[in-house]
């Protein structure tokens, strides 16, 4: 097993093999990956291991002068990746229409199946995309609709993709009609009897999130999409937060259309996603840019964009890799270690109120936090400027609060930083300008 210094080593220092394929060196990688898998421990009790975590926190390049508490918008990537990405940009800039399209370009089948294997899925069913945003957007014009057709979601999906709906309505006259969960939702028949409820002879399509962006609720995916089936209801299932954020796979949510993004929870390059669309559902789904019909049963038809970069496709692998030694199990358990540590703290506080659930399923790592009679927004503010804290303020018609989202490159020190400031805040308010 790999001592500190090589581990580090192994991680963050990539070696140039050839010209035309540049890699981590086989042997470091393995080494530095079995270090992470053979750590001992259940992950709930590595999950406390301060000198697992340490090891995990030096591959990042962050910058310690603040605290990075908003990595649900998009996350530092390792130095292996970025790295890795480096690589593969500088060798596409020596040739590209030969190194880019000829000699990296097919290096994306690679990727492909990796993820696929991930997600347990066929890779026939994965396509490479730029974010969650793009496959989701392919997935909701990707489907034939006429005017009067109804569209169902919930009120805090997110505004991009209530916006693309919304834009369906101006320029098709389909209907987007939304309706509201409780928050948190502790009870998974009550979601699934309200999606129910909602459905009308009208209903064409659904769209709904796997883990919600502004409180972190994980719903009941697969009884969802089961429900809507019997019906003859396709679902549209938003995981840009919540693929490599906890365990699971395409078995756990039986969905037929899912897209995330990659830069947030994987820490691949920004700039990536994933599409899953089941086999048998690829032709009868348009893509978001033309293809040609002889794509039209092909999962890349949704990559059809024009000229794109290989490089940021391919440093995908790193981060995998990253992701995989660390074990999802364990991340998962770290992410939840993090939440309750800070979350917790300040519900011993009686103008606390926590917009997430601490109870196992039905969250992870991202929590929305209030604290009665203080502005989110203000408070957001205020963080920053005093304490080089970055969280993000939430406003809901239905309730409002500071979205809360660590990282496993997140130290204790800078947890308890947060629930300073927190507490502060609580005793004396914010100073007024």
């Amino acid at each position: 097993m790999l001592n500190r210094r090589q581990f580090l080593g192994a991680i963050m220092k990539p070696v140039v093999v050839a010209p035309a394929v540049a890699l981590l060196e086989p042997l470091a990688l393995r080494q530095a990956l079995e270090a992470l898998a053979g750590h001992p421990g259940t992950p709930e009790e590595v999950a406390q291991d301060e000198s697992f975590w340490f090891e995990i926190q030096q591959a990042f390049t962050v910058d310690r002068s603040l605290i990075n508490l908003n990595n649900g918008g998009v996350s530092p990537a390792p130095a292996v990746v970025q790295e890795a990405m480096k690589r593969h940009l500088d060798y596409s800039n020596t040739a590209p229409v030969y190194t880019m399209w000829r000699i990296l370009e097919p290096q994306r089948e690679g990727v492909r199946k990796r993820l696929a294997r991930a997600f347990k899925c066929d890779p026939e069913e994965i396509a490479l995309t730029r974010n969650a945003s793009e496959g989701l957007q392919i997935c909701q014009l990707g489907f034939d609709l006429k005017p009067g057709d109804e569209v169902l979601t919930t009120n805090q999906d997110y505004p991009r993709m209530i916006t693309t709906f919304e834009q369906r309505e101006r320029r098709e006259g389909i209907v987007l009609k939304q309706f509201s969960i409780p928050v948190p939702a502790e009870d998974p028949d009550e979601i699934v009897s309200l999606f129910e409820q909602n459905i009308t002879p009208k209903t064409k399509l659904i769209l709904m999130c796997h883990m919600i962006n502004i409180t972190g609720q994980i719903l009941p995916v697969k009884r969802v999409v089961q429900m809507a089936r019997k019906k003859g209801l396709p679902v549209i299932v938003d995981g840009a937060h919540s693929f490599a954020h906890f365990d699971f796979t395409q078995e756990d949510l039986d969905c037929d259309y899912f897209a995330t993004s990659l830069h947030k929870w994987l820490f691949a390059p920004h700039g990536t996603g994933m599409l899953y669309v089941k086999k048998d559902k690829i032709p009868g789904l348009w893509p978001m840019m033309a293809a040609p019909d002889k794509m039209d049963d092909d999962i890349r038809k949704f990559e059809e964009i024009g000229t794109h970069p290989a490089a940021n496709y391919l440093a995908i692998a790193e981060a995998l890799s990253f992701t995989q030694g660390i074990g999802m199990k364990r991340k998962e358990a770290r992410m939840i270690y993090l939440r309750d540590r800070w979350a917790k703290r300040l519900l011993e506080h009686d103008r606390v109120r926590l917009h997430t659930s601490l109870k196992p399923g039905f969250a992870c790592g991202l929590a929305t936090v209030q604290i009665e009679g203080i502005d989110p927004v203000e408070l957001t503010q205020h963080l920053w400027k005093k304490y080089r804290i970055i969280v993000v303020g939430i406003k809901h018609p239905e309730f409002e609060g500071i979205r809360v989202t660590p990282n496993v490159y997140s130290t204790i020190e800078e947890i308890d930083r947060f629930g300073d400031a927190m507490e502060t805040v609580i005793k004396k308010g914010i100073p007024k300008a």
